[in-house]
């Protein structure tokens, strides 16, 4: 498995921890690093700022064993999200989007992300509208739309997209698997929906695969547990796994990060 990570990467910025830290992070960039955690091999293709924030993201990813040879620095501010833990949860406030604003992947990025078994951006990451040529270089293509599957954004990205990811809070519900029906018949392959404490539920177009989770025995913070489960999805995937093993191999991969602080 070699997966390129494409598009958005964030600092995440704690106000009330140690007077105030950063942790490196965005869905692409985990699922690079939780790939390379499963044993396979990732790369990163996005812009840091030529701040500090920049060096550090640079630096944590590579010292993950994530390629870095397309991530670009250019001349501004990394991406940032204020964050403060209250109680246990996290409540996100401003979100500044840095050098990400105007980004676009080149020639020669497409080329390298072209050498790769899959390409995976979310909806934060700005290439939705290049989605059309990756797909026509044939790779396949996967998109994680977070809570948000009917923004501009991931519905660019939804005909050209193999394997489409989305969240949702409700759980297993008749609306649910109309919805991703309706998704499925815009152009992906598979269709699956991460439901939290729920499991995720997956549609090939024929019928539905559900799993539950894997359980987890202390259960520290839930960051980055979405973008494990895609990464350990698709992992299996491209091992060839079948799709009910390929759900358990993300639940699996999901409960690992629960068990730490930070997503990675």
């Amino acid at each position: 498995m070699k997966l390129a990570a494409v598009g958005s990467n964030c600092i995440d910025f704690y106000n009330n921890i140690e007077n105030g830290k950063a942790y490196p992070g965005g869905s692409p960039v985990n699922m690079a690093v939780y790939t390379v955690r499963l044993g396979g091999e990732a790369s990163y293709t996005g812009p840091v700022g030529d701040d500090v924030y920049g060096k550090i993201m640079q630096e944590a990813i590579a010292a993950k064993g994530v390629d870095t040879s397309h991530l670009h620095v250019k001349h501004g501010k990394t991406a940032v999200s204020q964050v403060e833990l209250l109680e246990g949860e996290r409540v996100f406030g401003d979100y500044e989007e840095g050098v990400l604003e105007d980004y676009t992947l080149s020639e020669e990025d497409m080329d390298f992300i072209q050498t790769h078994d899959m390409v995976v951006c979310d909806l934060w990451g700005k290439v939705e509208g290049q989605f059309r040529a990756l797909k026509a270089r044939g790779i396949p293509t996967a998109f994680d739309c977070a809570t948000r599957p009917e923004d501009e954004a991931s519905r660019i990205a939804m005909p050209y997209t193999d394997y489409l990811f989305f969240s949702s809070d409700d759980g297993d519900t008749p609306a649910l698997r109309d919805q991703m029906k309706g998704y499925h018949s815009r152009g992906p392959k598979l269709v699956i929906a991460l439901l939290g404490e729920h499991g995720s539920l997956c549609y090939d177009g024929s019928e539905f695969h559900k799993f539950g989770i894997v359980p987890c025995e202390h259960l520290v913070d839930s960051m980055g547990a979405g973008d494990s489960y895609i990464a350990g999805f698709l992992y299996g995937i491209v091992e060839g796994l079948p799709i009910d093993e390929a759900m358990q191999k993300g639940a699996a991969n999901a409960t690992e990060t629960l068990k730490y602080f930070g997503a990675w």
